[in-house]
């Protein structure tokens, strides 16, 4: 069964010490469908993230409550801490976790943003995905000279103008900073030293910025005494925590100090998790099926069953092969497409860690990464195909009794025609990384790989036919014209 669309937004507050406000605020963001996560304090950054999850429109509404609130309670004329800060509602993220897009939390922002000026006034800068400025797609460069010299620089240099709003900060909450990102993991790491110059050094090493770890942003602060190298790492898939904190501990041995500790404000995917235990064991062939609860929430949703492979596939081939329309060829394409990035995974994870194969440990763990990523779109995908042919029959039913609902049924036939678009897309992406394998895997399993290239390549075709099929019931000249180029790049 498909979940419904949530988002996740993770408002970061310039208030750390005061509970009382911190409370308030979060009692302005109450709402129906919105469901608080986390929250964490920490008096020296005088910092509060607050992380929440639900319904896009009542989370976007709860983030925009919250601003309001914080305007009220928070005078950044009077407030100090280690963390850099422009607003008293400081950055606000959206980011996709069901049924969305990172460009559905674009518009998103981009209507929080509008909205947050408009009814209180708070000026916005947009930034990562949904910044209409490249230079501000970096938080850092938004926020640099904080909120005692933007508010001077702001008022003579057009470039500080913010995206909403004058050219003139909120004299007391300065602005907010709206955004959409990937899920992002806010890690610090403690030195056994106070010198912050050294965590200062180590943070301009590791950021991307400066030419360190790609999807890491780092400087080093003071807290309790102890010098931090305080991170955000943007995408722990393709820049792994542990990789991070062994930089991390290289660069600090230049200094002649090591870790201390290490923690996580905020959540954690926790596939960041499993990667940083295979990364740091050294686990052969290591896989999260591994993990017993893992296993266990696989069994229980039926996913697996007891009774060998045969039992676990058995209940979607049935599934396909009853006289229902959904799932159909949409989802059998999915699943197809999954089951080539599985061999490939097989076959990449078989020959990585080998001695023989030891020159492209590196691009084979990049391809084991990607192939996990993209084994579990193609499973989202199974599902989504299904519901989308559901809604797509909805609104035709709708359409009936009640003509001006017409509209609802070209949106939901484009909402199946881009699912199935997508499928094709990485099922290209996926026959392509297999074919890559080759040269750097075993040779004995070079019939694993050829039926994953084949079934990679009906995976794809088998997508475009449904999106095909889609595209005389859709008006919409500027959409198909991109479908169609879509569909001839997939088949190049």
């Amino acid at each position: 069964m498909l979940m419904p669309a949530l988002v996740e937004c993770v408002p970061n507050f310039s208030e750390g010490r005061d509970k009382a406000k911190v409370d308030a605020i979060i009692e302005a963001m109450k709402m129906d469908g919105v469901y608080l996560l986390d929250r964490e304090m920490d008096a020296d950054h005088n910092r509060c993230v607050i992380t929440l999850v639900g319904d896009p429109v009542n989370v976007a509404e709860a983030a925009i409550r919250g601003v309001g609130k914080a305007a009220e309670l928070i005078d950044l004329t009077k407030h100090t801490g280690a963390h850099p800060r422009l607003g008293a509602a400081d950055v606000i993220p959206f980011i996709p976790i069901e049924a969305l897009t990172l460009e559905d939390c674009v518009a998103i922002a981009r209507r929080v943003g509008e909205e947050i000026w408009k009814r209180w006034k708070v000026p916005v800068y947009l930034y990562e995905a949904a910044a209409q400025i490249p230079e501000r797609q970096n938080l850092e460069n938004v926020r640099r000279g904080q909120f005692e010299g933007i508010r001077e620089e702001v008022k003579t240099n057009r470039a500080r103008k913010p995206d909403f709003g004058e050219a003139a900060l909120h004299p007391t909450a300065g602005a907010t900073v709206v955004g959409a990102r990937k899920f992002l993991v806010a890690y610090n790491v403690y030195l056994n030293t106070p010198d912050v110059e050294i965590a200062k050094k180590i943070g301009k090493a590791v950021r991307f910025s400066n030419g360190g770890l790609r999807y890491v942003k780092g400087m080093g602060v003071g807290v309790r005494g102890l010098a931090q190298v305080s991170m955000n790492l943007t995408d722990t898939d393709q820049t792994p925590i542990a990789r991070v904190y062994e930089y991390v501990k290289r660069e600090a041995a230049r200094y002649g100090v090591m870790p201390l500790a290490s923690e996580i404000v905020g959540l954690i995917p926790k596939k960041a998790l499993e990667d940083a235990a295979e990364w740091f064991l050294q686990i052969e062939n290591f896989d999260s099926s591994l993990i017993l609860e893992n296993r266990l929430v696989a069994v229980m949703s039926g996913k697996l069953a007891v009774g060998g492979i045969r039992a676990g596939v058995e209940p979607f081939i049935e599934q396909l092969a009853a006289p229902t329309a959904a799932p159909g060829g949409g989802s059998a394409s999915a699943a197809t497409a999954a089951m080539a990035a599985a061999l490939g995974s097989m076959v990449a994870g078989m020959s990585r860690g080998k001695k023989a194969y030891a020159q492209y440990e590196r691009p084979l763990t990049v391809a084991l990464a990607r192939l996990a990523e993209l084994r579990e779109q193609f499973k989202a995908a199974i599902d989504a195909d299904a519901e989308s042919f559901n809604e797509v029959m909805a609104a035709f039913k709708k359409a009936k009794d009640h003509p001006e609902a017409q509209v609802e049924v070209e949106a939901a036939t484009k909402k199946a025609t881009l699912i199935p678009l997508g499928v094709a897309e990485r099922a290209r992406e996926v026959r392509q990384m297999i074919e890559s394998l080759r040269p750097m895997t075993n040779p004995r399993m070079a019939s694993d790989l050829t039926v994953g290239v084949s079934l990679a390549r009906a995976a794809a075709e088998g997508a475009l036919a449904n999106v095909e099929i889609n595209l005389n019931d859709i008006k919409d000249e500027v959409f198909l014209a991109d479908v169609k180029q879509r569909v001839t790049a997939v088949r190049s």
